[in-house]
């Protein structure tokens, strides 16, 4: 379909989102000369900007902090050109040529357009909670599980992922408590049975965290917890507390334009016959953990983002942009 003929400067790419998906796609398409405008969304950085010690990115020998990480992607993307902007999203046009995009009172034009909005993980919402997160909290038990070794910890849930976590976990802890507000758990029996089969797993149901005790001491000491049956109060002594509860993908703005599948992550092509991180729209990518539910790790979302800017160069170059 042919541009339609507009006033203002037209963009080769937007990219929303600035977490390892986003900024490994503003580096690549920088270095093609594309001069990508990066829209920082409302959690600049991603979930690595609350993350302390990351220790699995290849070439890190000692680990690198979560936001030093960022910072120094954020410094290659500008190196190539890439123009980074505080700003979200508050409505889009994807069907429109070139695409849409309203910032404000500011209207954005694109030709193509990387969605690494990303996933929020979804959390009890407790003051002193969201005071530890990367101090003890946290909701990856892959990128963090190394460091509970050789401690008791808390896993939060009770679908299938608390059940995967809570296992993978007894990896390094000395005892996992899998620690379900209702009686009935969501996840499969097979799982099930196989946590509960499993030594270093000790269930608590009925129960919720009131409180994550050690905010002072900005270390987790243990949790405040309560029985919703009996209302009876006791103190679990954990070094980590593990948020299994799910995640949330940020792609309400997006939602009858491109394919959600049932838990609201964007659906993207994935095979030798058709473009790789493309959507059902021409010129609209996804990458990251917006349309990655399995694997969440920084190396796979910057993965991704490497993959979408190769297919929006692709894209540009067969349209003689």
């Amino acid at each position: 379909m042919p541009e339609t003929t507009i006033s203002t400067p037209i963009h080769d790419t937007v990219i929303l989102g600035s977490g390892c998906a986003g900024l490994t796609a503003a580096i690549y398409t920088g270095r093609a000369n594309l001069k990508p405008l990066v829209l920082e969304g409302h959690e600049p950085g991603g979930q690595l900007s609350i993350t302390t010690l990351v220790e699995n990115f290849p070439g890190w020998p000692e680990g690198v902090q979560g936001p030093d990480l960022i910072e120094n992607m954020k410094q290659q993307a500008t190196r190539f050109g890439a123009e980074l902007r505080m700003a979200h999203l508050d409505a889009v046009d994807l069907t429109s040529h070139p695409i849409t995009l309203r910032v404000g009172k500011e209207t954005i034009h694109t030709r193509t357009l990387i969605i690494a909005s990303g996933a929020s993980a979804r959390w009890l919402n407790l003051p002193s909670e969201q005071a530890l997160i990367g101090h003890g909290v946290t909701s990856c038990a892959t990128c963090d599980g190394f460091f509970a070794r050789g401690k008791e910890i808390a896993v939060i849930g009770g679908g299938d992922t608390a059940m995967e976590e809570a296992l993978f976990l007894t990896r390094f802890a000395t005892k996992v408590t899998l620690i379900n507000r209702s009686e009935n758990f969501r996840a499969s029996k097979i799982m099930l049975d196989r946590a509960m089969a499993h030594p270093q797993i000790e269930f608590l149901s009925n129960t919720t965290v009131e409180e994550v005790l050690g905010v002072e001491e900005k270390d987790v000491k243990g949790l405040r917890l309560k029985n919703r049956v009996s209302g009876a109060e006791s103190i679990l002594p954990v070094a980590f507390m593990f948020l299994a509860i799910g995640h949330i993908p940020n792609a309400s703005a997006f939602k009858g334009m491109v394919d959600l599948d049932d838990d609201g992550y964007i659906k993207t092509t994935h095979n030798v016959f058709t473009t790789h991180n493309g959507t059902i729209l021409p010129g609209v990518f996804a990458c990251g953990d917006i349309q990655d539910r399995r694997y969440r790790q920084a190396i796979t979302a910057a993965g991704s983002g490497c993959m979408a800017a190769l297919e929006v160069e692709k894209y540009l170059e067969e349209r003689g942009h």
